[in-house]
């Protein structure tokens, strides 16, 4: 049993149901992933690369049981997640957090920073005291670069950026062991991207964090991760180390992939 192993995806198939154009046409079912095997070590950075309609964020749906699985195994920690019930995964989901990649649609406009961070607290840390619950939304925002004078603020009074702190903060809060990052710098400004990027790198370094890195950007795939997979229309066509799939990559849809990298001259 390898103990460095935390996440492991095996054969993974995901269908969904697409009814004729008349109503009394019968159900066709479609494959969206298709045999997908992947395994993420403790710690490391799995980049999930690919274009618009590859399966990347449905791959990630599938993990957090958010949509039924067709057939295949997500054994995380040594357990397989997909034969589990949604009340039996209930231990697991603050395992497995999520940065989404709209900050503007992921936190709620009524609430202040500090009734945001203190919602997951007071559902998985029950026994924290209120001194305790606060001291402890501190230390979050002092792991995302952010003051404590924030916490009577709320999200419109806040950049891009900030937000995504924020939920970086959010997702932090109940202590998991693999955050999925979807396209968490696309909805920024370039000039903002890069600080976020690196604040995620910093967090993993002092927390110990696993990723599962979602993109359809190849430099910022390589920038963060150890080990790629590329989707390509829900199958994965190339899954390998970094050197190995940037340098010597086996298809052309990865090579297109790597040509749409801008050179900085």
């Amino acid at each position: 049993m390898d103990t460095s192993l935390l996440l492991s995806v095996k054969h993974l198939n995901v269908k969904y149901n697409l009814r004729g154009f008349l109503r009394f046409h019968s159900l066709q079912e479609k494959l969206t992933l298709e045999d997908v095997s992947f395994a993420v070590k403790k710690g490391e950075t799995l980049g999930i690369v690919g274009e618009s309609g590859s399966g990347k964020s449905t791959l990630a749906k599938a993990i957090l049981k958010l949509i039924p699985v067709h057939s295949g195994k997500i054994i995380f920690e040594h357990t397989d997640l997909t034969a589990l019930t949604q009340k039996q995964f209930v231990p697991w989901r603050k395992k497995i957090q999520m940065i989404f990649q709209d900050p503007f649609e992921s936190l709620n406009p009524r609430m202040s920073v500090y009734q945001i961070l203190l919602e997951p607290i007071q559902i998985h840390f029950k026994n924290l005291s209120s001194f305790q619950k606060k001291r402890y939304i501190f230390e979050l925002l002092n792991y995302v670069q952010l003051p404590k004078t924030v916490i009577h603020k709320h999200p419109n009074e806040f950049s891009g950026g900030q937000r995504q702190r924020i939920c970086i903060a959010r997702a932090l809060a109940v202590k998991p062991e693999l955050l999925i990052c979807d396209e968490p710098v696309s909805a920024l400004d370039v000039s903002i991207q890069a600080q976020i990027i690196n604040l995620l790198k910093d967090l993993q370094k002092s927390l110990n964090m696993t990723y599962l890195f979602i993109s359809h950007d190849m430099a910022l795939v390589r920038h963060m991760s150890n080990q790629v997979a590329v989707l390509q229309v829900g199958k994965l066509v190339e899954y390998g180390s970094v050197d190995e799939i940037y340098k010597h990559p086996k298809t052309l849809y990865t090579q297109k992939l790597l040509d749409a990298i801008p050179e900085i001259f």
